[in-house]
C-alpha cells in the first residue's frame, strides 16, 4: 500500500482530443487504484462549455479525480484532469495553470496543451515521467514525447485500429520513439510490469551491467553487424541507461538474456540502434544562443566574404531543424543588413532515416511553440496537418550521411555547429573531433558548441568568443595526424561494395583478404603480370605488382576512376574492353598496344577478365598489364589492338548514345513544359483557394476538437438520464395511479398504464387534445378544470365518481397542466 499524500514513483501525462473519452475510461477502468503512480489528462477541451469529465471518470477508478489547481502538489494515486481555458504545466512536483489566450497568441492561434505538459514534465521529473498518447487529431503530443524520450522516458501510444481518430496516434508511432503501442484497456498491465522491473527501479542495475563486458561487447559487434556504426567509445552511463530501458520495455533481466534476444530478433536491434541515436532538436533551440548568432557573429561573417561562398556546417544534424534554423537566421541577416551572399550549409548525421526526413522539410503543427508568426508564415507553407519548408530555405542546405569521426571532413568551412553530440562521446573522441573541426574550419572560423559542452584542452586553436552560449573562434587548423588511430563508426557504406573504402584510409584487412582470395582464385595457374582490380563504377579497388609506368594522379579533386588514373594511351582501351567485360562477363585481350613514353614507345599485351562471382558482392574485374611480348593465351582469342580503330569505335558509339539520349532528353523537356505551363495556371488557382479555405480550417479543426469531446461526454450523460427516465416509468408503472400528463396547450403528453380504466386513450392519441378524450368522471369537465389550474397556478384536489359508483381523489398540479387520478 502507498503512503496517503505520498510523491508518485513515476508521473504519468496523457494527451487525448476528440475521441479520447472512451479511451481514457476504459485505461482507468483497468488500472490499479495502489499503483504508486500520478496521472494527469490533458484533453483538448471547449472554453464555452464545463467539463464533465470529473463527474464521469470518477465512476472508473477508485483513486480520487481532481480538477488542477494553480500550485496544487501532485500525489500518488490521484488523477489530475485539465481545467478549461488553461494551459498546464509542472514544476518541483507541482501543477501550475496559464491562460491558454496568452499562448494562443504566443504561437500563431495554435494551442498545444499536451506537448506544453509533456514538455514540462520531462524537464521536472527526468526519467520518472511516463507519456501515453491517446485518441484525437493533429500532432499534438509528438513533440513532447521527444523531449519525454530524450530524457529517458517511457512512451505509450494507442494503437490506429483502436483509436475513433487516429492522427495523434499516427503522428506518435511515426517518430519511432514509442516503446509499447496498444489499445487503452491494455495499458495498465504493460505499465504496471514496467514500473516493477528492477531496472526501472532502480536497484543498482547499471554497476551489474557494466561489469559484464562480454555481453556488452557482443551487444556492440551486433549493432555494428546491423548498422556498421560502433558505440563502443560512446560514454558508458548514455549506453548503459539505453540499453537498461530496452531490457525493462522487454522485462528482461540478465544481460545474456537480452543478447539472446537481440541475436533472435533483428527488429530489436534496430529499435536499440534507434535508441542510441536518438536525437532530439527543434527550431531556434536556446534561443538566446541564436539570437546572439544572428546579431552580433553572423553579420560581419556575411559582410566581409567578398565574392567567395560561404561554408557552413551543421554536424549531427538529427531531423534538420537546427540546420534550417541556421538558414532562417542568415536569410533575416542578409535581408537586414541589405547584402547578399552565397551561403551553403551542409547538414550531417550518422542516422540515415533521420537525414532523409530531415531533406524533405515537412514538420508538425505543434513547431509554432518553437517559431514566431512571422517566421512561420515567412519560411514554411501550411499543407494538411504539417508546415513545409519554403524552397528559397531549402535549396540553402544539402543534407546528407556523414560519419564524422570516419569520413573526410568538409574544408574551407566558416561557422560549424555540433550542439549536444560532443556530451556522448568519451573524451578521447571529443578531442577527435574538435580536431576534425579546427582542420575544417577557415582562420576565424566559428564553432558552437552545446550549452553542456566545451572545448576542454583544446585552447591552442581555438579562443572563447561567448562562454555562456559555447561560441568559439578558430585560430588555425590543426593537423590530422591521428585521424583514423579510432574508428567510432567504422564501414558504413553499402554492404555490396565492402571494398569501396579506399577514400577513407585503405581496405580493411579482412575485405582485402576477401578480395585477393578471388583474385587468386581467377587467375589460378596463370602468370601473374600488373594486376589493377575494378569495379563497374570504374573504381580502383587494388593494385597488384609496379605501376609506376602506368599510373599516374590527376591534379584537381581526386577522383578513384581507373580511366582518369591510368595513362592517355590506355585510357580508351581499357574503358572500352570493362565495358564489354561487365557486359557479356567473358574475357577480352588486346596484344600490341602503343603506349607513348617520355622517351621512348612501349608495347603491352593487355588482358581484361571478370573475376569470379560471390553473393553479397559486387561484381569485380582485373587488369592485367604485360609488357613482356607473350603469346596469346590458348584459351581465348585475342585480338591486335589498333588504337586509330578502337578509337574511332568508341567515339562512333558514344556519339549515337548521346544523340538518343539529347532527343529522348528534347522529347521529355517539351512535354514537361507542356504539362509545367497547365499545372502553373492550376497550381496559382489552387494557392488562392487554399489560402482562404487554410485560416477557416484552422478554426474549425479546433472547434471540432472541443465540440466533439463536449458531445462526448454528454452522450455520456444522456445514457444515465435514459436510465433514470426508465427507472422512474417503472416506478409510476408499479404505482398504479392513472396519472396524465399535458402540454400547455393542453395536448395528452404522456399517461400510465393505470390511466386506461378511466379513460378510453391508447398510445396513438398522445398529442390530442384533452377535450377529444372520453372518460367515466360524473360531472367533471376535464378540460375547464385543467384550464383553471393553467390560469391560477395553484393545485385542485377534490373527490370524483365514476358512472359505476367507484370513487377517486382527483389531484390537479401546475406542473405541465400534470392530473393525477389517485383511487
Amino acid at each position: 500500500m502507498t503512503a496517503p499524500n505520498a510523491d508518485p514513483n513515476y508521473y504519468v501525462g496523457i494527451g487525448a482530443s476528440a475521441g479520447g473519452l472512451e479511451a481514457i475510461e476504459a485505461f482507468f477502468r483497468q488500472m490499479s487504484h495502489d499503483s504508486g503512480l500520478a496521472f494527469v489528462v490533458v484533453q483538448h477541451l471547449s472554453p464555452d462549455y464545463k467539463s464533465l469529465m470529473a463527474e464521469l471518470l470518477s465512476k472508473h477508478t477508485r483513486m480520487p479525480v481532481l480538477r488542477s489547481e494553480d500550485g496544487m502538489q501532485v500525489r500518488a494515486n490521484h488523477v489530475y484532469l485539465i481545467p478549461p481555458k488553461k494551459n498546464l504545466t509542472i514544476f518541483h512536483g507541482k501543477l501550475l495553470l496559464k491562460d491558454q489566450e496568452f499562448d494562443r497568441s504566443a504561437n500563431n492561434g495554435i494551442n498545444l496543451p499536451i506537448d506544453i505538459f509533456l514538455r514540462s514534465l520531462a524537464e521536472d521529473v527526468s526519467e520518472k515521467a511516463i507519456a501515453i498518447i491517446l485518441s484525437g487529431t493533429g500532432s499534438d503530443g509528438t513533440r513532447g514525447i521527444r523531449s519525454i524520450k530524450e530524457q529517458g522516458g517511457m512512451i505509450m501510444v494507442q494503437s490506429e485500429e483502436s483509436a475513433k481518430f487516429d492522427g495523434m496516434p499516427k503522428s506518435a508511432i511515426t517518430t519511432g520513439l514509442a516503446d509499447f503501442v496498444l489499445p487503452p484497456d491494455e495499458m495498465p498491465k504493460q505499465l504496471l510490469s514496467f514500473i516493477k522491473h528492477p531496472y526501472a527501479s532502480k536497484t543498482d542495475s547499471s554497476t551489474v551491467l557494466s561489469s559484464d563486458e562480454d555481453n556488452l561487447t557482443r551487444i556492440f559487434a551486433l549493432l555494428r553487424e546491423k548498422s556498421k556504426l560502433d558505440f563502443t567509445y560512446y560514454k558508458p552511463s548514455t549506453v548503459i541507461r539505453r540499453i537498461e530501458r530496452r531490457m525493462t520495455v522487454n522485462q528482461i533481466r540478465d544481460l545474456r538474456d537480452y543478447v539472446r534476444l537481440l541475436e533472435r530478433f533483428p527488429a530489436e536491434v534496430a529499435t536499440l540502434y534507434r535508441e542510441m541515436l536518438i536525437g532530439v532538436t527543434s527550431f531556434f533551440r536556446d534561443k538566446e544562443a541564436w539570437e546572439l548568432l544572428g546579431n552580433e557573429l553572423l553579420p560581419p561573417l556575411i559582410e566581409n566574404h567578398g565574392n567567395r561562398e560561404l561554408r557552413f556546417w551543421v554536424a549531427g544534424c538529427s531531423s534538420g531543424e537546427e540546420a534550417y534554423t541556421l538558414a532562417m537566421i542568415s536569410r533575416e541577416v542578409m535581408e537586414r543588413i541589405g547584402k547578399v551572399a552565397d551561403i551553403k550549409i551542409f547538414a550531417t548525421d550518422v542516422d540515415r532515416d533521420a537525414v532523409q526526413r530531415a531533406g524533405t522539410g515537412i514538420y508538425p503543427e505543434s513547431i509554432v511553440a518553437d517559431l514566431t508568426p512571422q517566421l512561420l508564415g515567412k519560411y514554411f507553407q501550411r499543407k494538411d496537418d504539417n508546415f513545409h519548408i519554403t524552397r528559397p530555405v531549402r535549396e540553402m542546405v544539402v543534407f546528407a550521411q556523414h560519419n564524422l569521426l570516419k569520413d573526410p571532413p568538409f574544408t574551407n568551412i566558416d561557422f560549424i555547429s555540433c550542439r549536444n553530440m560532443l556530451i556522448y562521446l568519451q573524451p578521447v573522441l571529443q578531442k577527435k573531433s574538435l580536431d576534425m573541426f579546427s582542420f575544417s574550419l577557415n582562420h576565424d572560423g566559428i564553432l558552437m558548441l552545446g550549452s553542456s559542452e566545451t572545448i576542454g584542452d583544446a585552447t591552442d586553436v581555438y579562443d572563447s568568443i561567448h562562454q555562456k552560449w559555447r561560441f568559439y573562434r578558430a585560430k588555425g587548423k590543426r593537423r590530422l595526424t591521428e585521424t583514423h588511430e579510432i574508428n567510432l563508426f567504422p564501414g558504413n557504406g553499402n554492404p555490396l561494395s565492402p571494398l569501396r573504402t579506399m577514400r577513407n584510409g585503405g581496405l580493411r584487412s579482412s575485405d582485402e583478404e576477401r578480395l585477393l582470395n578471388r583474385l587468386l582464385n581467377g587467375l589460378s595457374g596463370t602468370y601473374i603480370p600488373l594486376a589493377l582490380v575494378v569495379n563497374e563504377q570504374m573504381e580502383l579497388l587494388h593494385v597488384v605488382g609496379e605501376a609506376g609506368d602506368f599510373l599516374q594522379m590527376p591534379s584537381g579533386p581526386v577522383q578513384n576512376d581507373i580511366c582518369r588514373m591510368v595513362t592517355r594511351d590506355l585510357a580508351i582501351p581499357i574503358a572500352t574492353g570493362l565495358q564489354r567485360v561487365f557486359k557479356s562477363n567473358t574475357e577480352i585481350a588486346y596484344n600490341n598496344v602503343h603506349i607513348k613514353g617520355r622517351t621512348d614507345t612501349k608495347r603491352i599485351n593487355l588482358r581484361i577478365m571478370p573475376l569470379p562471382a560471390k553473393k553479397g558482392y559486387e561484381p569485380l574485374a582485373v587488369i592485367l598489364i604485360d609488357p613482356i611480348e607473350v603469346k596469346p593465351s590458348e584459351s581465348g582469342a585475342c585480338e591486335i589492338y589498333d588504337l586509330d580503330r578502337e578509337a574511332e569505335q568508341r567515339i562512333h558509339d558514344l556519339e549515337a548514345e548521346l544523340q538518343f539520349t539529347r532527343e529522348n532528353l528534347q522529347a521529355t523537356v517539351e512535354e514537361l513544359e507542356t504539362s509545367n505551363e497547365e499545372l502553373q495556371a492550376t497550381n496559382e488557382e489552387l494557392l488562392a483557394s487554399n489560402e482562404e479555405l487554410q485560416s477557416t480550417n484552422e478554426e474549425l479543426q479546433s472547434v471540432n476538437e472541443e465540440l466533439y469531446t463536449v458531445n462526448a461526454e454528454f452522450q455520456t450523460k444522456f445514457s444515465e438520464l435514459s436510465q433514470l427516465n426508465n427507472d422512474l416509468d417503472n416506478l409510476i408503472a408499479c404505482t398504479e395511479i392513472a396519472t396524465l400528463f399535458l402540454d400547455e396547450e393542453l395536448r395528452v403528453r404522456r399517461y400510465t398504464p393505470a390511466l386506461t380504466n378511466l379513460c378510453r386513450i391508447i398510445d396513438s392519441d398522445i398529442g390530442r387534445s384533452l377535450s377529444d378524450l372520453s372518460h367515466q368522471l360524473v360531472d367533471v369537465d376535464l378540460p375547464a378544470l385543467a384550464k383553471l389550474v393553467q390560469i391560477q397556478r395553484n393545485s385542485v384536489s377534490r373527490e370524483v365518481c365514476t358512472h359505476d359508483k367507484r370513487w377517486f381523489l382527483l389531484d390537479a398540479h401546475p406542473y405541465s397542466l400534470g392530473r393525477e387520478l389517485t383511487r
